[in-house]
């Protein structure tokens, strides 16, 4: 969760696999131990991380142990936007610099580097990288709420698994205020900044996510009749819940 507005709240790309095989009827090439070197420098320059920071997200296997790692990482209340690179260094992350990081690390292992904002009314909104397993879609996320992280990839479309997030999205008055979710934006249209391994922030993420069109989860009728969020439920999902001193 990351912005506060007024009156409200808060080509894909793939890395190249090496591999043999025949291809349009032709044998490709070996690969041989210095082309595998030459690709894997190619892909370091093209995302901008160190040789030891690769293996760290590459050791992260799968878009559950990635959700691991950031759950490991204490929450980032300041107002900050840190970059992938940054957030290995540094060891913390807030919603959206989790969210970012989560779709870099998707993408060094094979997927497109995908999030979408989750909006929401009299609240912060909540940005999620997302990834497909069998044509089903997944979720991977940092969060000061323990029900607004990972999610398996179960979910037939993006509407489901944006409503998944509603029954615990709340604010501290207890109201519901998710309303609203974005397209997938890949983040690979912002390569010519950086946006993996500069010092600088990435503000310019945030600010993409501010003016590109939401979908209406609700109808107003069902805005107007929803209740507050119980005090068990309040609870359970402020376990872990991270308050500056």
């Amino acid at each position: 969760m990351f912005l506060h507005r007024a009156g409200s709240q808060r080509c894909v790309f793939r890395l190249p696999v090496l591999k043999r095989g025949i291809r349009s009827g032709c044998k490709s090439p070996p690969v041989t131990a210095k082309s595998s070197i030459a690709r894997s420098r190619s892909i370091q320059a093209r995302l901008g991380f160190t040789p030891s920071e690769l293996r760290k997200l590459r050791s992260l296997k799968t878009p559950a142990g990635i959700q691991r790692f950031l759950d490991d990482l204490p929450y980032n209340l300041s107002f900050t936007a840190r970059s992938p690179r940054k957030v290995l260094q540094d060891r913390t992350a807030s919603c959206l610099e989790g969210g970012i990081f989560a779709a870099a690390a998707l993408r060094v292992l094979g997927f497109p580097p995908l999030i979408f904002d989750l909006e929401a009314d009299r609240d912060t909104d909540h940005v999620v990288a997302i990834f497909k397993v069998r044509g089903r879609w997944g979720a991977v996320a940092k969060s000061n709420f323990s029900g607004c992280r990972y999610r398996e990839p179960v979910y037939r479309s993006l509407r489901e698994l944006a409503m998944s997030y509603f029954n615990i999205y709340f604010n501290l008055r207890f109201e519901r205020t998710l309303r609203r979710y974005s397209r997938p934006v890949n983040l690979a249209r912002f390569d010519d900044f950086n946006w993996m391994a500069t010092e600088k922030p990435i503000w310019f993420i945030a600010e993409h996510l501010c003016v590109i069109p939401h979908i209406a989860l609700l109808t107003p009728t069902m805005e107007k009749n929803l209740t507050r969020v119980d005090s068990r439920t309040v609870k359970a999902e402020m376990t872990g819940h991270r308050k500056k001193r």
